[in-house]
């Protein structure tokens, strides 16, 4: 067998040892790199110690890549939390022959409490480009895949934060990221971080933490440049959004899809009735057939305001995306439709107005706010406003391909959305809307809060389980794959 290379983080966790004993005794590791950000002599046979601040930085991979005159080499990111067997080791080698693959990741179990619970991973796909992908703790590289890489699209850069996010998109190119659809090591679980209300909150906002900027800028300039390595990158130059050819019955329509709100919906038309603005409005909500006595309130309240339109879809297949065609499509809607999720608020009785200023301001197809995250009691919770700075006129929608999320609320030109159509799903369809419509036009930004979001038990996305979390995942990576193909197409020609 090939001899392999093992790159590991040292700790002084006492699981550290436990981790590197048996790889010590395997036959065919030639070398164990720890990296450490002090002067580190290991005291273990077949070890060596480099100074290094992190796994990730690109200064450190590329002085790595250098030295290492193996076949493979295998990353460790998390050393301490693992146990990996040989033959596991010899799976991992075994897949990267025979698929000639350029690296390599499995499925593994987490130990928790003494069980052992299994933690499947996603296939790789051209729209895997998220930095957030999951590809667990113990990752298997093809050192001749790598030289071939960097020979071919240049050294990875000297960041701090992005150099093993660059490596991997680098060598995805021109070879097979493989996924082992197999639980092949042991990771001891470690607590989560969990918000006030109960939900993973650093799992969902970690990518708009200011605390993370530098970070995520590393990742936009890496990101970029493998758009255009890949031919998907697409210059800042935008076509003029079409004149409006059908008249419309008011200026504005506060869209809201509902199923079963029955605890925070007549909070939402409150916030929507309240708006005060100098065009008429109206709110469309799409009752999408509930069964909690959410409908017997819409029903009251659009008796009471003319402004309030209850729609109850023919149709008993639609999910959110549908919701919107729903409501898009009706005789009712306004030239522009601006959400309204059923379980938030807007901030304040000027947020539409200011939408439409956006909008009347500038050639956008569409305008994003920024939000506030709050609790049920409209409390602000960590990391509280999400402002998405990080899009810039100049790259934001290439940088959008990375990210999982733009900012709320989300505002359209109408006659857009008529012919586009939102996906019928209600996990990503405002997220390929955006890609969509980006592709070709402006979009406007708010950065002042005018939304709260409001997280509680009730959210579609609290508490997913890792199945349900790879689903939502492997889906917008499908969305990417299919948009990245589509900018490589329009800039092919």
């Amino acid at each position: 067998m090939n001899k392999l290379t093992v790159v590991l983080p040292f700790s002084s966790q006492p699981g550290f040892d436990r981790a590197l004993q048996p790889l010590i005794q395997f036959p065919f590791i030639e070398k164990v790199i720890v990296l450490s950000d002090s002067a580190f002599k290991p005291p273990w046979p077949k070890c060596e110690g480099m100074r290094a601040a992190s796994i990730n930085s690109g200064k450190v991979l590329n002085k790595l890549v250098k030295k290492i005159t193996t076949d493979f080499l295998l990353m460790i990111t998390h050393a301490e939390e693992i146990q990996i067997t040989q033959d596991a080791l010899e799976r991992f080698i075994n897949i990267a022959e025979s698929t000639a693959a350029g690296m390599v990741y499995s499925d593994y179990l987490e130990e928790k409490d003494k069980e052992h619970i299994g933690h499947p991973l996603n296939d790789y796909q051209l729209g895997s480009i998220r930095d957030g992908f999951d590809f667990g703790d113990v990752i298997l590289f093809s050192v001749p895949a790598v030289h071939d890489t960097l020979r071919k699209y240049g050294a990875i850069p000297e960041v701090e934060y992005a150099g093993l996010y660059d490596l991997r998109l680098k060598v995805s190119i021109d070879h097979q990221l493989s996924h082992i659809r197999e639980f092949l090591y042991t990771r001891t679980a470690a607590e989560s971080k969990i918000g006030k209300e109960g939900t993973p909150l650093e799992k969902l906002f970690d990518y708009v933490d200011p605390l993370n900027r530098a970070a995520q800028k590393e990742m936009e300039e890496v990101a970029t440049r493998h758009l255009k390595n890949i031919g998907a990158y697409l210059e800042p130059r935008f076509n003029k959004v079409p004149a409006p050819v059908h008249k419309f019955p008011v200026e504005a329509s506060v869209v809201i899809p509902v199923r079963n709100r029955v605890r925070t919906i007549i909070h939402a038309l409150q916030s929507a009735l309240s708006q005060e603005t100098n065009f008429l409005f109206n709110v469309l909500v799409v009752d999408n057939h509930s069964t909690d006595g959410t409908t017997p309130i819409l029903a009251d309240v659009s008796k009471r305001y003319s402004a309030v339109k209850h729609i109850i879809p023919a149709r008993l297949d639609l999910s959110i995306g549908g919701c919107w065609n729903e409501a898009v499509s009706s005789e009712f809607c306004g030239r522009y439709a601006v959400q309204l999720d059923s379980d938030d608020l807007y901030s304040s009785p000027e947020t539409l107005q200011k939408i439409i200023n956006v909008f009347r301001k500038g050639d956008f197809a569409m305008v994003i706010g920024s939000y506030t995250l709050v609790n049920e009691r409209l409390e602000e919770i960590p990391p509280g406003l999400i402002d998405h700075r990080e899009w810039t006129d100049e790259n934001g929608r290439n940088n959008a391909l990375r990210i999982n999320g733009l900012g709320a609320p989300r505002a359209f030109e109408t006659e857009l959305l008529r012919k586009i159509g939102f996906l019928n799903v209600g996990y990503g369809e405002d997220y390929a809307m955006v890609l969509c419509l980006s592709r070709e036009y402006r979009i406007g930004r708010i950065y002042e809060g005018i939304y709260l979001c409001r997280r509680w038990e009730g959210n579609t996305d609290a508490s997913l389980s890792i199945e349900q979390s790879n689903r939502n995942d492997a889906f917008k990576d499908e969305i990417r794959t299919l948009e990245i193909k589509a900018r490589q197409d329009l800039t092919a020609k």
